[in-house]
């Protein structure tokens, strides 16, 4: 294979590097990675370092570097290993549930390892953990008729919304906000603050409840928008 410039860390993924000879110790890159993502979904991604990985673990700092290169290369590692295994789609089977069964569990995903959504923002990525989960979303779409570059367009625009959901929940849930008094008080201030005469359609939505906390269901806005992205990509589908 030509030499294109492959980092060590997706030679190291993709298997396609000669196993180094292993110490004799039970430190090993699967422990160091997920003792790392441990770190990061209880104290939050700043809070993960080097050192900090090496004391968890009960080993010096420098013999991390053995199996990991570098804070890069071990994010590498953690974005590819903390999704796990995609959900099982039949592509013989209807689309639109196992579309939908795949953004639930990414959703998870998300909600789970929120600090995925904070690490390399926007890279496409080339790690045999992330491709695993775009393939089941195609899956999903394999027997719909639309070609290759239509599907994958219809499974990025449900993972943005998927992603971008989730990084606002992910962000409340970790705030102030979590608190329902304190959600309750910003409903009412809005409905204070918000005139017709100044925004009379944000005000129209609030009087008829739209900022009424109390009455929310945990993912009820998250499904009703999945369902009408599901709605869009259905009609596609249908006239194209």
């Amino acid at each position: 294979m030509a030499d294109i410039g492959m980092p060590r860390s997706l030679r190291v993924l993709w298997d396609m590097d000669p196993p180094a000879k292993r110490p004799a110790q039970s430190l090993t890159r699967e422990r160091i990675v997920a003792t790392a993502i441990e770190i990061a979904d209880t104290e939050g991604i700043a809070a993960l370092s080097m050192a900090k990985l090496a004391e968890r673990l009960g080993s010096a700092t420098m013999s991390l570097y053995r199996h990991v290169a570098n804070k890069e290369e071990l994010l590498i590692f953690m974005s590819d290993a903390a999704p796990g295994r995609p959900p099982a789609i039949d592509p013989d089977a209807d689309w639109r549930p196992g579309l939908e069964t795949w953004a639930l569990a990414l959703r998870e995903v998300y909600l789970r390892h929120p600090w995925i959504l904070v690490i390399n923002p926007g890279r496409p990525p080339l790690d045999p953990g992330q491709l695993a989960w775009a393939d089941a979303g195609l899956a999903a779409l394999s027997r719909t008729g639309l070609n290759g570059g239509q599907r994958l367009s219809a499974i990025l625009a449900v993972l943005n919304y998927v992603r971008g959901e989730a990084q606002i929940s992910a962000g409340l849930a970790g705030s102030a906000w979590a608190d329902e008094e304190t959600q309750q008080r910003y409903g009412d201030l809005m409905r204070l603050l918000v005139t017709r005469a100044r925004f009379p359609h944000l005000a129209a939505a609030t009087e008829e409840g739209a900022f009424a906390m109390e009455d929310e269901v945990d993912g009820a806005d998250f499904s009703f928008g999945l369902a009408r992205m599901l709605d869009g990509i259905g009609h596609f589908i249908d006239t194209a």
